[in-house]
């Protein structure tokens, strides 16, 4: 989506949210959830809004560096990379029930 400032912008609770739908299909379906693609970077960029460290809509134009996609920052990457993570602990865990059966 393109914002106000001409950027285009990303919301990270919607990321979360495709996330943890991307798992749920697969775990409803019984496949195997073979990768996740994120735009990020380790530098302390506002391109995408929300996170724990709440980026706003204002903040965008204040550290908005890309020249193509948004990038999720730091945290906001880290907070994708545990849900992640958790998620497949999770299924590690169920096949690990199941298998003890």
């Amino acid at each position: 989506m393109v914002g106000l400032v001409g950027e285009e912008e990303s919301n990270v609770e919607l990321g979360k949210a495709e996330v943890r739908a991307f798992f749920d299909v697969h775990e409803q379906e019984g496949s195997h959830p073979g990768g996740v693609h994120l735009e990020m970077t380790g530098q302390n960029v506002t391109e995408c809004i929300g996170g724990s460290r709440t980026v706003t809509f204002d903040d965008l134009s204040s550290r908005y560096h890309t020249h193509c996609d948004p990038r999720l920052n730091a945290s906001q990457s880290l907070e994708l990379s545990f849900i992640i993570a958790e998620r497949l602990r999770k299924r590690r865990l169920g096949s690990q029930s199941v298998l003890g059966q």
